[in-house]
């Protein structure tokens, strides 16, 4: 963020600018404005567009509330009142969880939405809040001018413009806009993942309430998901070990197809089902940032760390960043003398969902492990605990802490049982995560 060009006499001035209309971007633009900070969203798309992720949690829910946009998304979403696993290796092959067995009871269900159509919500949301929203409009340029930093974006004819903000707010998602030009992009060496996915329709739900629970089907490669939508709509997602990925010899659709066909559950739930988009791949899936914040600006979302989605939590990570990011400039703005403790709290809000999480992620597919979700015991109220987390309840006074250090003691005591098995998958882990070049794959 070094000076490049003179400054354009037509540069405006605003307090936030928020690069970004994702969940993140358009929570931090709804609250800032609702107190009347001056906050223009700037986001490269136009709504509503295409985005994986769409599976919420109910941690969600209270944020929804406060948002003000809950019935906007009861109207377009699909219940999920649990998850279920799926497991070749175990008798009986499915275990399911109900979020309303988790520690706090008031967080019974969450929603599978389609991310065009929520994240629209949230824009809208935001302009109406009185952020000046601007789509198709995409930023290319900052630069820091004393206590100002100045934003330079070209909407889609080519025209330029700029402003001048006392605070930036990089919501830009895995574009990661800020960490990428001061290279503070880090890939996640403790996890290593691509993925495949496409949406179809046709595929055999869960009965009854059950029907909009998220399916996880692990398998020799990683796992996949089952996320079914109120359209009628399912998507399907695979997150596989970078070499498997690399092995693909054919169009990108055949090798999902031939990767679906290793998982007989999931191929029997879409044995009358047509795939309605294209298959998609991405990799480098998993990577975080150095610092959370700097001078002049935050990290908020993805822009900061995305982590496996298994336990679905890019959402609520987001979202939890949203209101960390428009509590912290609050402060910065009203009481400057506040600044670093302002921007401390918030730091230790971004560190503390990815870390949560992540020590479940970096096991989810270690023997131990699935013996755990496959055969849960709520012994010490360990398995409230650990739906607490599946419920992203992580951020509250839920006291759920003890629990799991003890699920986490039980989980090395188990390993330590069946030791040869443990070293096995440790070896596999390493040769699973090491870093690949996957031609076809950004």
């Amino acid at each position: 963020m070094t000076p490049i060009d003179a400054v354009p006499a037509s540069c405006r001035e605003c307090d936030v600018l928020v690069i970004g209309g994702g969940p993140g971007g358009a929570t931090t633009a709804a609250l800032l404005a609702r107190q009347g900070v001056r906050v223009v969203l700037l986001e490269k798309d136009r709504h509503p567009r295409f985005h994986i992720g769409e599976s919420l949690l109910p941690a969600n829910l209270p944020l929804l509330d406060e948002l003000g946009v809950a019935a906007q998304v009861r109207a377009i979403g699909m219940q999920k009142w649990g998850a279920e696993f799926v497991s070749p290796w175990h008798a009986p092959g499915s275990q399911c969880y109900e979020f309303a067995d988790a520690w706090d009871k008031t967080l019974p269900m969450a929603y599978q939405v389609r991310r065009s159509a929520f994240d629209e919500i949230l824009i809208r949301n935001a302009a109406a809040c009185g952020a000046e929203v601007i789509e198709g409009c995409g930023v290319h340029a900052l630069q820091r001018e004393g206590s100002h930093s100045i934003v330079r974006a070209r909407d889609a004819d080519g025209r330029d413009s700029a402003w001048r903000a006392r605070w930036v707010v990089d919501a830009s998602g895995r574009d990661t806009f800020l960490a990428n030009r001061l290279k503070s992009k880090q890939r996640n060496r403790k996890h290593n993942s691509a993925a495949l996915f496409a949406h179809y329709t046709g595929a055999r739900r869960l009965d009854g309430k059950a029907q909009g629970n998220i399916t996880i089907f692990w398998f020799d490669h990683g796992w996949f998901w089952l996320i079914p939508l109120a359209d009628g709509s399912t998507s399907i997602g695979a997150v596989v070990w970078p070499y498997y990925l690399k092995t693909r010899d054919k169009p990108l659709d055949a090798f999902f197809e031939d990767t679906i066909a290793q998982v007989p559950e999931l191929a029997n739930r879409l044995a009358h089902a047509q795939r309605i988009t294209p298959v998609t791949a991405t990799g480098n899936y998993a990577y975080s940032c150095t610092h959370s914040h700097g001078p002049g600006y935050l990290l908020v979302g993805d822009a900061y760390a995305f982590i496996d989605p298994v336990f679905s939590s890019g959402v609520l990570l987001a979202m939890q960043g949203g209101f960390a990011a428009a509590r912290a400039l609050l402060t910065c703005l009203r009481e400057p003398r506040r600044t670093a403790p302002a921007l401390a709290a918030f730091d230790r809000q971004m560190r503390r969902g990815p870390r949560e999480f992540s020590w479940f992620i970096y096991r989810v597919n270690h023997p131990t492990m699935r013996d755990l979700f496959m055969g849960p015991r709520n012994v010490l109220r360990m398995k409230e605990a650990l739906l607490s987390v599946l419920a992203g309840d992580i951020y509250g006074k839920t006291p759920i802490w003890a629990s799991l250090w003890l699920l986490k003691w039980l989980f090395r005591l188990q390993s330590m049982r069946t030791l040869r098995r443990t070293l096995h998958a440790r070896k596999m882990r390493k040769l699973q995560i090491r870093s690949e070049t996957m031609p076809g794959v950004s």
